[in-house]
């Protein structure tokens, strides 16, 4: 029989995973679906984008993985049975189930209201592609002079805020950050930052945490209040919540707990990459929420899938950071070169140059998912007989 390895979730990490594991197994030997809620690709990355007015290149999912060997499901998921290995979903033809002998769990993460009084009823978020093309479309309705705040000073805050100043030069832009503006850049990149601010005629609303948000305006901490035609809320985010509802091992948050090679240290035949995975990194701490994280996580885990499935060694390749890449417009960019752990070093490269940078490094990304491999070419290997797996319920029953 076929192994069966199914992948949730087509975001940049599942997308690579799934193409990355059909390429490197014999289809006669192993079957990879990939289920995932949307038939596209989205990049998103590039959510701010679409937001501020851009149209993006559709991509279908069909298209990307046509020949490939992975098998498209579109469907929601709806529970995982980690210990009957087994995926709830529904689609179009109803609810059914998918069993597997090998889960990746790539689901991803959505906007977090941080449980902000008002922020699910006023805000508007760009974590996904409903969200960004809701709030175009209020962008859109707006006139001149209207205010706009963006919440988070965070990376997607800031790429946010200068996106919407420079299409919308017309409306009010306002960044309120939780503390100082680009606090974790090095100087250079906080000059640069303030420069670009100051050029797009962004104000910066710095220490003022927000404790609710209004139809018409935010109110913060310090007792104050930061009018908002529009509230765009940028403060982080939250794992998919069905991880949580298994006996899989998480988080209080609920990120999967995995090992150096993203299997979860609790149930060895599921992997754990993306946002959805606690994963560590150089020094012991954990890989930040991005796709800086999420695409090495994807190649460590296939990788390893297919190791552990033909006698290979596994893979031991550090997962660590060299720089975060701000797009500030389509004209001004920042890139902060960083320590291996995430921390900014004095290195940065700003203005046109660093936009271009970002630029190719978002088209990397796409590429990425339809060159798993990175364009190196590969057989793929024979899988070896696997050790009997025990049946839970056979063994509960006894």
């Amino acid at each position: 029989m076929q192994h069966r390895i199914v992948v949730l979730g087509a975001g940049y990490a599942g997308a690579i995973a799934a193409g990355r594991l059909a390429r490197r197994l014999r289809r006669e030997e192993v079957a990879v679906t990939l289920v995932n809620a949307e038939p596209d690709f989205v990049e998103r990355i590039r959510m701010h984008q679409l937001a501020a007015g851009q149209d993006l290149r559709p991509r279908p999912l069909g298209e990307i993985f046509a020949g490939t060997g992975v098998e498209l499901r579109i469907a929601r998921v709806t529970g995982v049975d980690a210990d009957r290995r087994t995926v709830a979903v529904e689609s179009a033809d109803g609810a059914g189930e998918l069993a597997y002998d090998t889960l990746v769990y790539a689901l991803g993460s959505g906007w977090n209201d941080q449980g902000v009084p008002g922020t699910a009823e006023h805000a508007h978020e760009i974590a996904g592609r409903p969200g960004a093309l809701r709030l175009r479309e209020r962008l859109a309705g707006l006139s001149a002079g209207q205010p706009v705040v963006v919440v988070g000073g965070g990376l997607t805050g800031l790429e946010a805020a200068t996106e919407i100043a420079e299409a919308r030069p017309d409306l009010d832009v306002a960044l309120a950050a939780r503390g100082g503006l680009g606090d974790w850049l090095s100087p250079k990149g906080r000059r640069h930052l303030r420069e670009v601010f100051g050029r797009l005629g962004i104000t910066a609303h710095e220490n003022a945490a927000v404790t609710a948000v209004e139809a018409d305006r935010v109110l913060t901490a310090d007792g104050g209040a930061i009018p908002a035609a529009v509230t765009v809320w940028a403060t982080g985010f939250a794992v998919h919540p069905i991880a949580k509802a298994t006996t899989l091992e998480v988080t209080d948050t609920g990120r999967i707990v995995v090992d150096g090679t993203m299997r979860s240290v609790s149930h060895p035949d599921v992997y754990g990459i993306g946002d959805a995975a606690l994963a560590m990194g150089p020094g012991g701490k954990p890989l930040r929420m991005s796709c800086a994280s999420g695409v090495p996580s994807a190649w460590q885990a296939a990788d390893a899938v297919v190791a552990r499935l033909t006698g290979g060694g596994l893979p031991d390749v550090p997962l660590r950071y060299f720089n975060q890449c701000v797009s500030l417009g389509r004209r001004e960019g920042l890139i902060q070169y960083v320590t291996a752990d995430d921390r900014s070093v004095r290195a940065a490269l700003t203005g046109r140059f660093a936009a271009v940078y970002k630029e190719l490094v978002c088209k990397g990304a796409a590429w990425s998912v339809t060159h798993p491999t990175l364009g190196v070419p590969g057989r793929r290997r024979r899988v070896v007989p696997q050790p009997a797996r025990r049946d839970p319920a056979v063994e509960a029953a006894v």
